[in-house]
């Protein structure tokens, strides 16, 4: 298709501008700054291409936002065509999935079980936060475990597919239809979490002070009143 483009005369800059134009809710914009502000490590599994991708998000001030990109490969050559390259190249083998949903040169899915791999490396279990609409986000929606969270766009072909096959998803399912929709469950999945793990850390800081309290014996200061005792620890979050 980029080629045909080329030969009628459409030039890369053409093609940005159109990019640029391509309209994105305000308050998904916002959103995903926020949701970087607040810590969230933003990761992009799309079977668009790294030239779309990277001009949009340069466009809107977002691509820092984002620390890894999954997508096909795309590049300028020197003629100032370009040329997109699938993210495996089925032409030698396949990737091996099975499920229909996922395209030839692209398993989401797998993308998704190489990032759980690098997180469970981790000291600190991380939780997924997966949003998505098309058929290939189908079988990553399958990969999610328990307090995992799928974010489906109602109306869109994943959202059908998770309304058919419900049972298989171990995931929790909070459903999305626009922009001001997107942000408010976004948020409120983002402070659930916020809000797991600060007492999760906790628990843990009390349960190691209790130890530490039975392990040695703390002589009284001769003072009496609250100066007399040792202040309270201070837990960072």
């Amino acid at each position: 298709m980029m080629k045909e483009l080329h030969s009628q005369g459409i030039r890369i800059e053409d093609i940005a501008t159109v990019l640029k134009r391509s309209p994105i809710h305000p308050r998904i914009i916002e959103a995903i700054k926020s949701a970087h502000a607040l810590g969230c490590d933003l990761k992009i599994v799309s079977d668009a291409n790294t030239f779309f991708i990277e001009t949009i998000l340069e466009h809107h001030g977002l691509k820092e936002c984002f620390s890894e990109i999954n997508t096909n490969p795309g590049f300028v050559d020197e003629q100032g065509r370009l040329r997109i390259f699938p993210h495996h190249d089925f032409t030698k083998s396949s990737h091996g999935c099975q499920h229909s949903s996922c395209p030839p040169n692209m398993c989401k899915g797998i993308v998704i079980e190489r990032i759980q791999a690098s997180l469970s490396m981790e000291d600190q279990k991380k939780t997924i936060i997966y949003l998505g609409d098309g058929l290939g986000d189908f079988c990553p929606t399958l990969k999610l475990g328990d307090g995992d969270y799928v974010m489906p766009r109602k109306g869109f072909p994943v959202w059908d597919l998770i309304c058919n096959k419900r049972k298989l998803v171990n995931a929790e399912i909070c459903e999305w239809s626009d922009g001001e929709e997107f942000e408010n469950v976004l948020f409120h999945l983002i402070s659930r979490i916020i809000s797991i793990d600060r007492k999760n850390t906790s628990a843990k800081m009390g349960q190691l002070y209790s130890v530490d309290c039975k392990l040695e014996t703390m002589p009284l200061p001769v003072a009496t009143g609250h100066e007399a005792f040792p202040q309270a620890l201070s837990v960072l979050h």
